[in-house]
């Protein structure tokens, strides 16, 4: 499945449903998502990691929708390896600086 096909499903099957909630409480629910997420990596248990990933990514998906941006283009920069060094794998040999970010 393309990336550009599955946002047509979540936009087909959640939109109506997201823009009535609005964008703020669509992005929230997504940082909930990944805090269930946390919780079943956290146990360990595979099968709740798959569920609850295929979560997150729906959510973050939703959220697109809900800023008209395409994900497969937005994701576009990675396609060839790392978006700063142009490396697969990545090269960079630095640690992120998230202050500065």
């Amino acid at each position: 499945m393309r990336i550009r096909h599955f946002q047509e499903i979540i936009r087909r099957t959640y939109y109506e449903r997201d823009l009535s909630r609005g964008i703020y409480r669509t992005f929230i629910w997504s940082v909930e998502e990944f805090g269930e997420l946390a919780k079943a990596i956290n146990r360990k248990s595979k099968k709740e990691v798959e569920i609850e990933l295929s979560d997150v990514i729906a959510w973050i998906f939703s959220v697109a929708n809900l800023l008209d941006v395409d994900v497969e283009n937005a994701l576009s920069r990675y396609f060839n390896g790392c978006p700063k060094c142009n490396s697969m794998p990545c090269t960079c040999n630095k640690e992120v600086d998230f202050e500065g970010a």
